[in-house]
């Protein structure tokens, strides 16, 4: 395996987590709800461990680690829509920008795991591993968002 393909699989995985510590960030500051602050710092620190992972890796294999976030695409409109839903302090509608940002970062886990010929056995475990972390965030996620537009 190339170093810089397995570089560059996990420099898109930081960039994605680091887009989600500061949606959580966002998401924690603006929320007046006890609960939703506790649960965005639980998935602000899911992303946080990730990040030391990953860029573990990137760093020992010689490369830079990625520090910026994903400025263009959707994933940046997401975080945008959930400052405006925070501003409202509508909790059916933070926790639905929330879920749609966790099946964002759930698309690029799976775009790297359905890419893997480009990544060593090392890597592929490590991403699964986090796959399965964040799927587990994204349904306590869509549970409290469907709780929510329920009630």
């Amino acid at each position: 395996m190339e170093a810089s393909k397995n570089i560059k699989a996990l420099n898109a995985l930081i960039e994605i987590n680091n887009d989600r510590v500061e949606g959580y960030e966002t998401a924690a500051t603006e929320t007046k709800d006890a609960d939703l602050k506790i649960l965005f710092a639980n998935l602000k620190a899911t992303s946080l461990a990730n990040l030391s992972d990953l860029r573990t890796e990137v760093l020992r294999l010689g490369g830079e680690v990625e520090e910026g976030t994903r400025i263009t695409g959707k994933f940046f409109r997401v975080w945008m829509d959930l400052k405006a839903a925070l501003t409202g302090n509508d909790r059916a509608a933070i926790l639905d920008s929330c879920e749609f940002g966790e099946d964002q970062a759930l698309s690029t886990y799976k775009n790297a795991l359905e890419n893997r010929e480009d990544l060593s056995t090392e890597y592929v475990a490590l991403i699964q591993k986090q796959h399965q972390e964040l799927r587990a965030d994204h349904d306590k996620v869509k549970a409290l968002r469907d709780a929510a537009k329920n009630s």
